[in-house]
Formats: C-alpha cells, sequence, structure tokens
C-alpha cells in the first residue's frame, strides 16, 4: 500500500486511499460511505486493490466492499437473453484494475490442488461483471510470511514496475 502511494506520490498522481480496516471494522458501510466510495471509483481512473488471502479468499473487508459498492446499476447491469436469463453487462469498463494478493501459502499447492481459486472467482466472479473480461490485472505473492526480506524488496520492486508501466513511465 505504502509503495503504492509514494510511486503515485513521486509521479505527481493524486490518489486517495481507502483503508476498510481503518475505516470500518464492522464491513457494513453507511449510506453516507456507500455513496463516498461510489463517487471516488467513479472520479478514478485507476484502481488497486491489495489483499491479504484468507482460506482461499480475499478478506471479509474487501468482499464486503465488492458486496456493498459494486451494485446492480452502479458497476454493472443485467443485459436480458431471455425473460428470465440474462448476462452482466460492466458499467466500470473504463477503469484501469490491478490487484495484488498475498498469501501465505507457496505456490504450488494454490496453482496446482487448489486451480488457483482465489484468483479465478476474483477475476470471473466480480472483475468480469464489474469491469468487463481481460480488462484487470492481478499479481499474486507467495509465502509472504516465510520469505526473506530481499524476497519482499523484489516484490516491492514489482509493485514499483507495475505502477510505473501504469502510468507509462520507464
Amino acid at each position: 500500500m505504502k509503495t503504492i502511494q509514494t510511486t503515485l506520490k513521486e509521479n505527481r498522481e493524486e490518489s486517495y486511499l481507502i483503508d476498510l480496516y481503518e475505516e470500518n471494522v464492522t464491513f457494513q458501510f453507511t449510506k453516507e460511505k456507500i455513496k463516498e466510495y461510489k463517487e471516488l471509483i467513479t472520479w478514478a481512473d485507476r484502481i488497486y486493490i491489495i489483499s491479504p488471502v484468507w482460506w482461499f479468499r480475499c478478506t471479509p473487508a474487501i468482499e464486503s466492499f465488492f458486496d456493498q459498492i459494486f451494485t446492480p446499476g452502479f458497476a454493472y447491469k443485467f443485459t436480458p437473453v431471455t425473460k428470465l436469463y440474462g448476462y452482466p453487462t460492466p458499467l466500470l469498463s473504463n477503469k484501469r484494475v490491478r490487484t495484488y494478493l498475498t498469501h501465505g501459502a507457496p505456490a504450488l499447492p494454490v496453482l496446482t490442488m487448489y486451480l488457483n481459486s482465489v484468483k479465478l472467482r476474483l477475476v470471473m466472479g466480480v472483475y468480469s461483471f464489474v469491469f468487463g473480461w481481460f480488462k484487470t490485472k492481478t499479481r499474486q505473492f507467495w509465502s509472504v510470511p516465510f520469505v526473506s526480506q530481499n524476497e519482499r524488496m523484489v516484490y516491492l520492486e514489482k509493485v514499483k514496475a507495475d505502477i510505473r508501466n501504469d502510468l507509462k513511465i520507464k
């Protein structure tokens, strides 16, 4: 989070941070907060989402955010196919979204035995509805509690490189 903020600030980019744990530990957002968050999403051209992975899913805070902010009519709508069926049409497809997931687990079991279910569910179950297919980028960092400080710095350099790439800076 700090790396993203610092890199954006160094490049004179205006940003706003929503720290869900800092702002609301109950995860029940007031009508005013929901309105504020939707205004910020509307304002932003780039959205960075950072979440640790707990029990093969994003945290309750980010899941609650998705449920309460990315609502039908704001984030997507259903386009009818028949009387009973429709498909989601994203309403925020003009946003560039980058997600960072930090895992305590190593990559091998998550990518093989669990078929990368965390990323798959996030991309197919949330982002495809809201932002559209193939519109988001997700980077996963593995074994975070167990890697060396040097490896963590490598992770952070990848984040900086991503931000510079998003800003078209070499």
